[in-house]
């Protein structure tokens, strides 16, 4: 642990702050890949919940939740998006009926099939000019960053307007 705190009160600045740059690479990096996503009818902020459904990670809103850390309200007015667009569909669990199950429609694997190649194209566009050991430097000291966060420190977040 640091003895040294490395902003003081006095001299810091929003504009060179860590978490002012943090929020706007997150923006810059949310807007670029709304943009290529437009063809496919989604946004950066619904490949989340694409990609942990193909993946198998999660196969209910309450696992959704719990895997991209977001709050339940915002999870299911998130689902009832993709499934009105014919990417999610919902069903009953045969083993349990209150458990509601849910999975991609063809539409919705098509789709999946195709993020990593865009996230891929959007990330290397962002990324022009960095060295393979910038951006694992970037990478190593991002994950060391969010490796303070003590477990539990995180609340679920609510979903961005989409």
């Amino acid at each position: 642990m640091n003895s040294d705190p490395l902003y003081d009160p006095s001299t810091i600045r929003l504009e060179t702050s860590l978490g002012y740059l943090l929020a706007k690479a997150r923006n810059v990096l949310v807007a670029r890949t709304d943009q290529a996503l437009k063809p496919l009818d989604l946004t950066a902020q619904q490949i989340g919940v694409m990609l942990a459904l193909a993946s198998g990670r999660a196969r209910t809103p309450l696992e959704l939740s719990r895997e991209m850390s977001y709050d339940s309200g915002s999870m299911t007015r998130m689902i009832d998006r993709l499934e009105k667009k014919g990417f999610v569909s919902r069903s009953r669990s045969e083993a349990d009926r209150r458990i509601v199950e849910l999975a991609l429609t063809e539409r919705g694997r098509t789709a999946a099939g195709q993020l990593p190649a865009i996230g891929a194209a959007v990330l290397n566009e962002q990324l022009d000019g960095f060295s393979r050991a910038e951006l694992d430097q970037l990478t190593g000291l991002l994950a060391r960053f969010i490796g303070n966060a003590a477990a539990g420190d995180c609340p679920p977040c609510p979903l961005g307007d989409e």
